[in-house]
């Protein structure tokens, strides 16, 4: 990736993008480099917000027009996956947990990340780094996982509050089938054997998601810092268009990431205009 040109342009050894992220202890306190990352991230978008929305108008422009055409996109685009009233009541979340992810994606290709850091022997600001002190989020799956988990934690809450304990036992196991007598025990009992292997789907959706998303961007960076390891006085070339590549890749695992989790809630959640179940 383009920011590990940094480290040899200067001289400095090429390493492998290390699968697990790096500890700073802190007296009592743990951190990892990807952490650092997420709370820089996180600042940043509250600044930005903050400022876009300094001088609000009626008639936005400038970087309040742009903040209010991502927040509408998205808002539109919920609307169509899941209904007008869930993705109202929703989007706080899917529309955090989505400019959080493509803000991440796009940081970790940020010149030093990753190449910034603790040498040999615990020096600082090695050029031959070997803890760095910043690491792409998504690039550790412990991120992953906890928004996945989060996620999972939300869909619960909000299929208890549609649906109801008894609702949501019936929806998932109950039969969608009108027959009667022995069809309709036989369907009945077919439907108990779905909703079993569905248990097992919602149960397995934490790690999917988590897995996929952190698949994607860790073999990204993988790949480019590979790809820079092929020549190294070309290097700043090679990997260039998989660069702009990489950047296209952490917009659609965030959209993916963001979409597959607004059907899943919607699949459980939504009504229709009437106020009925929607049927799935």
């Amino acid at each position: 990736m383009l920011n590990s040109i940094l480290m040899l342009a200067s001289g400095g050894s090429h390493h492998e993008l290390p699968m697990y992220a790096t500890e700073f202890q802190f007296g009592p306190l743990v951190v990892t480099n990807s952490m650092i990352v997420s709370w820089v991230v996180a600042l940043g978008l509250i600044i930005f917000v903050q400022w876009a929305m300094r001088n609000a108008s009626l008639v936005p422009k400038g970087s309040q027009n742009f903040l209010e055409l991502v927040v509408e996109s998205l808002l539109t685009l919920l609307e169509g996956v899941m209904g007008r009233g869930l993705a109202h009541k929703t989007f706080w979340f899917f529309a955090s947990v989505f400019i959080f992810i493509v803000s991440a994606n796009w940081f970790g290709l940020v010149p030093g990340v990753g190449t910034i850091g603790m040498g040999a022997g615990e020096s600082w600001f090695s050029v031959d780094v070997v803890k760095p002190f910043f690491r792409g989020v998504n690039a550790d799956v412990n991120m992953t996982l906890a928004m996945a988990l989060t996620f999972f934690g939300m869909w619960i809450i909000w299929a208890l509050q549609s649906n109801g304990v008894g609702g949501c036992i019936r929806h998932i196991f109950g039969s969608k089938a009108d027959n009667k007598g022995v069809l309709g025990l036989l369907m009945a009992a077919i439907f108990i054997f779905v909703g079993v292997i569905e248990v097992v789907s919602i149960a397995f959706r934490p790690v999917s998601l988590s897995c996929r998303l952190f698949g994607n961007i860790y073999g990204g960076e993988y790949m480019l810092e590979s790809m820079m390891a092929i020549n190294e006085k070309l290097s700043w070339l090679i990997p260039l268009p998989f660069y702009f590549f990489e950047l296209l890749v952490g917009l659609v695992q965030a959209l993916v990431f963001c979409l597959l989790t607004a059907i899943f809630t919607s699949t459980m959640c939504a009504h229709d205009e009437s106020g009925g179940k929607s049927h799935h």
